[in-house]
């Protein structure tokens, strides 16, 4: 999908004319869609031997982080990461859904409704879903809120939030904003605007993930929630020899057949293995200010539902 005159700014399923979400305390910055401006700087950045710059929202600048971090397996300068993301989530975007019903064997809807089973959403809510990518927890979201709700579908990736928003424009989700933002800080959201934030398979390719939680704090109504779906460890050992098995054999062999993109999804699988355990990402929502901490295995630990309360 071509993301030609794509500005990275919100914009709404109603009407063909730009509007301000009303969560929003500022105007997305202006700039070349990531599509376009990999093809204007492919030639020079070939070139040089780099990756494509993409035009991604600021991240956040704190001391959380030293100089360098993990790349899946590999140890990269910080501010590379975001940068290096972005590539492989430009590439896999138009396949994204595919690969994840063949590497799951379609178990990723499952743990996606037993997730918005634990969100508690209602009619009327405000609902933010980071790095909603091509937004199968917004769809949802859309309908149980209803008329009286929102829903917000953010994604730092513009060719993952393009796809989102076609599909959710053509399902006629007219209570949607679509929001080029940054996990990190969350920057065009006030502070108390939303009931509910959730992140699906999204937070372990952030690079500040402290960070990250407390902007998800910060925009937290009090007695909101926060949901994270994410993959995580299995708890039984030979099971878990098994699943690594399988990812890192697997899954760029599907990954090259089916996207032409073997790398891509190597990275997905090292980058699971890196992402912090239940016990220790429970730990930083609670040093982020969550209370009433939890979360649930699904799938004998391949993946975690954990949730926390802005009380």
């Amino acid at each position: 999908m071509s993301n030609d005159n794509q500005n990275p700014t919100t914009t709404t399923s109603t009407t063909t004319e730009k509007k301000t979400s009303p969560f929003l305390t500022e105007s997305l910055p202006e700039g070349i869609a990531q599509g376009q401006q990999q093809t204007l700087g492919q030639t020079a950045n070939e070139a040089a031997g780099s990756i494509p710059k993409y035009n991604l929202p600021r991240g956040a600048k704190t001391n959380n982080l030293g100089e360098t971090t993990h790349f899946g397996y590999k140890t990269i300068n910080t501010e590379e990461k975001a940068q290096k993301v972005a590539e492989v989530f430009h590439s896999v975007a138009s396949k994204y859904d595919l690969m994840n019903d063949l590497m799951s064997f379609g178990i990723h809807r499952l743990w996606k409704r037993y997730a918005i089973n634990l969100s508690g959403v209602r009619r009327g809510q405000q609902v933010l879903d980071i790095a909603g990518g091509t937004g199968d927890l917004a769809k949802v979201f859309s309908r149980e809120v209803g008329e009286t709700g929102h829903v917000v579908l953010s994604d730092i990736n513009e060719s993952m939030l393009n796809v989102g928003r076609d599909r959710l424009l053509d399902a006629g989700c007219s209570n949607v904003d679509f929001v080029l933002a940054n996990a990190e800080t969350l920057e065009p959201f006030a502070d108390n605007s939303f009931d509910l934030v959730t992140i699906s398979f999204g937070l372990r390719n952030v690079t500040d993930k402290d960070a990250a939680l407390q902007s998800m704090f910060r925009v937290l109504k009090p007695g909101g929630r926060l949901l994270i779906l994410e993959f995580s460890k299995p708890v039984f050992e030979p099971f878990s020899k098994l699943y690594d098995l399988y990812s890192f054999t697997a899954l760029p062999i599907m990954g090259k057949i089916i996207a032409n993109d073997s790398e891509s999804y190597r990275y997905l699988a090292e980058s699971i293995r890196m992402h912090p355990d239940q016990g220790t990402l429970k730990s930083m929502m609670q040093n982020a200010g969550f209370q009433n901490c939890d979360y649930h295995n699904l799938t004998g630990g391949i993946v975690a539902v954990h949730r926390g309360f802005k009380l």
